[in-house]
Order: structure tokens, then C-alpha cells, then sequence
């Protein structure tokens, strides 16, 4: 069955996904962001797993508005993350999303940390 009314950024994700896969050595980067907050999971696909989860939501960034700074504070916490894993490389999934503004800005953070991608 053929969905009609797909978004061009669903339509994106979806070119995107069937390009790339994470694994447990090399999680999957994944980035959804709303009006008000942006979330990022590193994802085992293989094993359909979430290995490590960060997001504006988080007690220490709870209160922030969402800008430029918060995205990379979330970017910094979830390289933390995975640097405490023993995760060097990963694989980064943009959600669709354009590569600009608060998804930069979470991608740097997290190179920033030492994680490649």
C-alpha cells in the first residue's frame, strides 16, 4: 500500500536509512528535532538497540530555550556519553533533516568530543 501525503523531509529519512546501518561498535547518530527540543540516539540496528540517549530534556538543560548553545551542549553531553562506552566512530543519521543550524551544531559538539564520523 503506497502512502500519498509523505513529507519531503520523510521522504529524505528514508533515502538516507536505506544507505546506513549502526552497529554496536559503530552506533547510528540519530537526530530529531521539534520546535521546542532536540533529541539524539546512538543506535545498534543490528541488535535494534538505543545505546545512549541525550537530549534538551535533561535535567541540566531542561530550563534552557532552544538555540545554537543548547544544541551543543547536547551534542558535548552525548559525546560524553559514548565516550564513557569506548565508542570512537559512529555513523551520523541527519533524520532528514539539512545539515545547518541546531543539526550542525550537534554534530560538531560531538566531534569536538573525539567521536569520528
Amino acid at each position: 500500500m503506497k502512502v500519498k501525503n509523505i513529507s519531503p523531509r520523510h521522504k529524505r529519512k528514508i533515502r538516507i536509512r536505506k544507505k546506513i546501518n549502526g552497529l554496536e561498535t559503530k552506533p547510528r547518530l540519530a537526530i530529531y528535532k521539534s520546535n521546542k527540543n532536540i533529541y539524539v540516539q546512538a543506535i545498534d540496528d543490528l541488535n535494534q538497540k538505543t545505546i545512549a540517549t541525550s537530549s534538551s530534556l535533561s535535567k541540566e538543560l531542561k530550563s534552557e530555550n532552544l538555540s545554537l548553545e543548547t544544541a551543543k551542549k547536547v551534542g558535548e553531553v552525548m559525546g560524553d556519553k559514548l565516550k564513557d562506552l569506548g565508542i570512537s566512530e559512529a555513523v551520523f543519521d541527519r533524520g532528514g533533516y539539512i545539515y545547518h543550524g541546531r543539526v550542525k551544531a550537534v554534530a560538531e559538539a560531538i566531534r569536538e568530543k573525539g567521536i569520528n564520523f
